[in-house]
């Protein structure tokens, strides 16, 4: 750098710059070029490491083992990893899963997987934003249907969003913080708070999702493994007809278990579609030697021909913990004419006396609170006193009561009125602000579809992220969707009609028909053995 020209205004204030020597110069260069030599070298070392780790934990090696004797995914895992091909691999265990995975990743992407402050990044976005559905219509397909079941009813793929039910189901893991809270707390009332906040939250992610996921194929699967999160999880379609979606989540940490089956019965009933979700859920707090059973509260999508679409959740969710005798009795409220419950959720729990402990109250799209009941009972006498009479309807309430072509929705009071001397149960997180470009999708749902680097090689050939029109759907090509449905429909089409003809059953894989300890009703539960990655007699469903 030169010193600027003498009498200019920088000659006088700025200090002259100190301009090192040629030899310093040299010894700087030198001294780096050894550095990178050491840093390659460790470097080096740390991928030798690291494909021994790999050898040693992730692909169980049995000496002497003949290359005959190795199976089809055996041959795979070979050939992610790069490993001797001698050496067979009988099955990985959910620790080396994860090893398998990162190592895997890390040759993928130059040494680097993407973190924030030292937890795996995952993705934020979509590949493709949501295609419009504004030029659609269902009424050509619904007017028929008035009153029937929809299940067995193929939709254009344009009313879709790129996530199988199982999927869907998923979300209810997106708050698991509730149910590790839940585990700590000492008192069974603090624990049924928690737990009933769990259970609010599972439906939170509904609010404004009115794209429909795929039906699984029979005999799909799904898993996910979240450490940040404590839990992993599988699923599976048990039955295509009627659709019957299994899961099993637990604790990373043997601290829970959480398990169902749900059977979504849709119906149209003209300008809505109704979904009542059969089945049970069940959560065990194994510290505590707790289980707790409950189903879901209706859905309804309303406007489906015509008008904005919305949803509303309603019906009464009673959990129930079947140790201590404690309850809780959730009212989802439906909206009323003029909407004043929209959203709205209030409920108490009760000892096994029945004697009521707290009240819980709040909004299902955005937060629950529990306050005493006594407190309650006060504030309601006192709110009732300072309200005007609102028997007599409003001419702009009239007009929206007799429209005949669409429900409008009502408008959405954004806080909940909180009463003095009410603890905070659970508040909703949320969403990214392109949530409406990518199908109204949450953080937590963004990533469930996600293809991370290495996970081809280890996750079961069923699994919904290998599922071709869904990753189509994903990345914006809606005419190749399409096709890979129907051709998907009808491989599963000719595959029910061969077993027909053979007269063979179908056989799950990874749950069973059985007894719910809890609640004597039968239930799909998880055999077990997902995680040893013993993939060798899964269906070929895609």
């Amino acid at each position: 750098m030169n010193p600027p020209p003498s009498g200019s205004s920088a000659a006088v204030s700025a200090p002259l710059p100190c301009v090192p020597s040629a030899e310093s110069v040299v010894r700087v260069r030198d001294s780096l070029q050894r550095y990178g030599q050491v840093h390659l070298q460790l470097d080096q070392c740390r991928r030798n490491c690291q494909s021994r780790f790999v050898r040693d934990h992730v692909l169980v090696a049995h000496a002497g083992c003949p290359r005959s004797t190795m199976n089809n995914e055996d041959e795979f895992y070979d050939a992610v990893t790069g490993l001797d091909s001698d050496e067979s691999c009988e099955g990985t265990s959910e620790a080396s899963f994860k090893d398998a995975i990162v190592d895997h990743g890390a040759e993928k992407n130059n040494g680097t997987i993407p973190q924030e402050n030292g937890i795996k990044k995952r993705r934020s976005g979509l590949p493709a934003p949501m295609f419009s559905r504004n030029n659609f219509s269902v009424w050509s397909i619904l007017k028929k249907c008035i009153g029937l079941e929809l299940s067995k009813i193929t939709m254009p793929i344009v009313f879709n969003e790129p996530l199988s039910f199982l999927q869907r189901i998923t979300e209810y893991m997106e708050h698991t913080y509730l149910i590790h809270k839940a585990c700590t707390l000492s008192d069974s009332i603090d624990r049924m708070q928690a737990v009933a906040a769990f259970a609010v939250s599972a439906v939170a992610s509904q609010w404004d999702r009115t794209g429909k996921p795929f039906n699984p194929l029979l005999g799909e699967t799904y898993e996910l493994t979240r450490e940040d999160q404590g839990f992993r999880l599988i699923s599976e379609q048990v039955s295509h007809h009627p659709p019957i979606s299994a899961f099993h989540a637990e604790g990373l940490s043997q601290d829970f278990l959480f398990h169902g089956s749900i059977y979504p019965k849709l119906k149209f009933w003209g300008k809505s579609v109704e979904a009542e979700p059969k089945g049970t859920i069940t959560l065990e707090l194994l510290k505590h030697k707790e289980a707790y059973t409950w189903s879901n509260p209706f859905c309804c999508v309303h406007n489906v021909i015509v008008g904005k679409l919305w949803i509303e959740q309603y019906g009464t969710v009673e959990i129930v913990n079947h140790s201590t005798g404690d309850k809780c009795v959730l009212n989802f409220k439906p909206c009323g004419m003029f909407g004043k419950e929209l959203h709205r959720v209030e409920g108490y729990i009760q000892d096994k006396s029945k004697k009521k402990r707290c009240v819980i109250y709040g909004k299902w799209t955005e937060c629950m609170w529990s306050v005493d009941p006594q407190v309650y009972e006060s504030h309601r006498k006192n709110d009732k006193k300072g309200t005007t009479d609102t028997k007599k309807q409003k001419p702009e309430e009239a007009e929206v009561a007799e429209n005949e072509d669409a429900d409008d929705m009502p408008e959405v009071q954004e806080t909940v009125a909180v009463i003095p001397g009410s603890t905070l149960l659970w508040r909703v997180s949320p969403r990214p602000p392109n949530s409406a470009e990518m199908y109204n999708f949450t953080n937590f749902t963004i990533t469930l579809n996600e293809l991370e680097p290495g996970m081809e090689g280890v996750l079961a050939p069923t699994d919904c992220r290998l599922r071709p029109d869904i990753r189509a759907m994903e990345n914006g090509d809606m005419d190749e969707a399409s096709r890979e449905k129907e051709r998907l429909e009808e491989k599963q089409r000719a595959a029910r009609k061969e077993r027909a003809k053979d007269s063979e059953e179908w056989s799950t894989r990874w749950f069973e028909l059985a007894t719910n300890p809890y609640t004597g009703s039968q239930d799909w539960l998880y055999t077990g053995g997902y995680f040893d990655r013993k993939y060798t007699d899964c269906p070929d469903i895609y």
